[in-house]
């Protein structure tokens, strides 16, 4: 590879990495591949996010071999939202490409993104436009969180566009003036505007290794996501209680009147606990929704460092 290095690269390539000793030697060789004949001057910026295998250990070997590759090792596992945001707080080029080391999110479209971004956006996304690599199951439930997120959300967040973007050096500028705790990342970005471009791209199956996700911590990412750019989940309870009060108030006339009509009669069990357990139901779900945003709230106003970094390789002083 070749070793000259750059001290104020064009690209900073930031990637988040958690146990991935089966990818590295393939991501840094397929980024080489892309970039050799280019003239596009760059770094790679590998966020170790406190892996517990070999992956340090191969990050070191090849940072030593070229000084393009850079460090950052976070004193424990933070996850890739909080890796992402250390890395692109260290990126030192002039835009910043966050991108997965399992080679998802393709090597030769920087070449792509690097054009566009030449031409004057300030931001290009990567579109993903065939899932085939992904589960049905996956496919589905991200097509409804996107569906969803979009209908309620404050700002639109665009749909099967992941981390994988260019982003301008006054983007990123403006992205550290974001301080929260809990982050996601995909609503950040788009929360920022800025000139846009879209690439559209098929997303290919991993290099090697395995996915370091499951489907729990998919669902707290969306329900970040959710809870992060939308108060929609709160505000709904009030028309909600609304709805309730006013089905209590016709039905309570409704017996009324029937009692003043037909009657005294015996009030029945089996509709009594149903009305008890639905509205119990009700008020521990809306307990809960306001849980989620104030533990939110518990979080970001004890102003706790968002990662910790136990060192860096390949950095001035």
């Amino acid at each position: 590879m070749n070793i000259t290095k750059n001290k104020n690269p064009e690209i900073s390539l930031v990637a988040p990495m958690y146990n991935e000793e089966e990818v590295v030697d393939v991501f840094f060789a397929e980024v080489e591949r892309c970039l050799v004949n280019t003239n596009i001057s760059y770094e790679i910026i590998c966020v170790n996010d406190g892996s517990n295998d070999k992956t340090l250990l191969k990050l070191k070997a090849h940072a030593d071999l070229d000084k393009r590759i850079k460090i950052v090792n976070l004193s424990r596992n933070f996850g890739k939202e909080i890796a992402l945001t250390a890395g692109i707080d260290h990126a030192t080029g002039d835009a910043a490409i966050p991108i997965d080391c399992d080679l998802q999110d393709p090597p030769k479209l920087i070449v792509d993104m690097h054009r566009k971004w030449k031409e004057g956006y300030d931001v290009v996304l990567a579109k993903r436009i065939d899932r085939s690599s992904d589960s049905i199951i996956k496919r589905i439930t991200s097509s409804l969180f996107y569906t969803l997120i979009d209908k309620i959300s404050d700002i639109h967040i665009p749909s099967n566009v992941g981390d994988f973007r260019l982003i301008d050096r006054k983007v990123i500028n403006v992205l550290k003036n974001f301080p929260e705790r809990s982050r996601f990342m995909k609503g950040l970005f788009a929360s920022l505007g800025f000139k846009e471009f879209v690439l559209e791209y098929t997303r290919p199956e991993r290099a090697a290794g395995t996915t370091k996700w499951n489907y729990i911590k998919l669902y707290r990412l969306a329900l970040e996501g959710i809870i992060s750019f939308t108060s929609f989940p709160l505000k709904i309870w009030s028309y909600i209680g609304a709805l309730s009060a006013l089905g209590a108030f016709l039905y309570g006339g409704y017996l009324i009147a029937k009692t003043i009509i037909l009657g005294v009669d015996t009030p029945g069990y089996a509709s009594l606990m149903v009305v008890v357990l639905f509205m119990s139901g009700l008020i521990l779900l809306c307990l809960g929704v306001i849980g989620e945003y104030l533990a939110r709230i518990f979080t970001e106003v004890k102003q706790r460092p968002i990662y910790i970094v136990m060192d860096t390789v390949g950095f001035e002083e």
